[in-house]
């Protein structure tokens, strides 16, 4: 993914699409942006037609407005989705993009084929909670720059943060560098609403991928575990030895997953096609 090939939508979200396939839509993390995919976007692209945007509020896309919920990220999608003439897409989402994929299939069940949990919150202790409250408290009060460096020890092992000094660096720039009010507002919707639509969850009936990384102190495989529970076709996958930033720091691994489920979500729908 470059810089330069990035587009832009008439609503507003800045976009990269690649490949050609059935579409897959990837939704990055609150402060992060759609580069976060680049490994993803490399070889998905050879199978797939892969679309990877900016959340409200994060890269160039459009700020959330004030009383913005999950809804509206949502929406933005299916904005993005209804401009490319896609009718339908398997949603990949990443921590935040978790809960967005999670909105988007209850909000707009007709829209998504299958949808992987990737790393992704679910229902907090309390203990999980009054942490989550403390840091989104902070971040009102000194804005991106609020906690990042224990972010950082948080989403990466050691041994990548010492192997990797150059990547390290460029998400920390990538988090300072957001705009206080989208990021504050998107990370208030990260902190507040793990349990999203839980009462309805049972009503999403495509195939679901949930992971998570054995060690991720934030999106734990409790979590993914619990949130299986929810789904009727769910799956949970744990990735051993792995944080959060599994995509960038396991992004092989990660890869392999995601194949692996595409291929078997729009087989399937093939022979659903072939049957009919």
């Amino acid at each position: 993914m470059k810089l330069t090939d990035a587009r832009k939508s008439l609503s507003g979200t800045r976009y990269w699409r690649s490949g050609r396939g059935a579409p897959v839509v990837l939704i990055h993390g609150v402060g992060l942006d759609a580069t976060l995919w680049q490994a993803q976007v490399e070889v998905l692209s050879k199978h797939y037609d892969v679309i990877a945007y900016d959340m409200l509020g994060h890269g160039e896309s459009a700020l959330p407005t004030e009383d913005a919920t999950l809804d509206d990220y949502a929406d933005q999608l299916l904005a993005l989705l209804d401009e490319l003439d896609l009718p339908s897409a398997t949603v990949v989402g990443f921590s935040m993009g978790g809960l967005v994929a999670r909105a988007f299939a209850l909000r707009h069940p007709g829209r998504i084929n299958g949808m992987v949990v990737l790393s992704s919150v679910f229902d907090r202790n309390e203990r999980q909670r009054a942490g989550a409250l403390r840091r989104l408290d902070e971040t009102r009060k000194q804005g991106p720059t609020a906690n990042v460096d224990d972010a950082l020890e948080r989403w990466f092992s050691p041994s990548f943060r010492d192997a990797h000094p150059e990547c390290i660096a460029a998400v920390r720039d990538r988090v300072t560098s957001n705009h206080p009010e989208g990021y504050y507002r998107s990370y208030a919707l990260f902190v507040t609403q793990d349990s999203f639509g839980l009462d309805k969850l049972v009503s999403i009936r495509v195939p679901v991928l949930i992971a998570t990384g054995e060690l991720d102190p934030g999106s734990t495989p409790k979590m993914a575990s619990a949130l299986a529970e929810h789904l009727p076709n769910a799956s949970v996958h744990i990735l051993r030895g792995q944080r959060h930033m599994a995509p960038v720091e396991a992004a092989s691994e990660v890869n392999t997953l995601l194949i692996h489920f595409l291929d078997n979500v729009h087989n399937h729908s093939l022979q659903e096609e072939t049957l009919r």
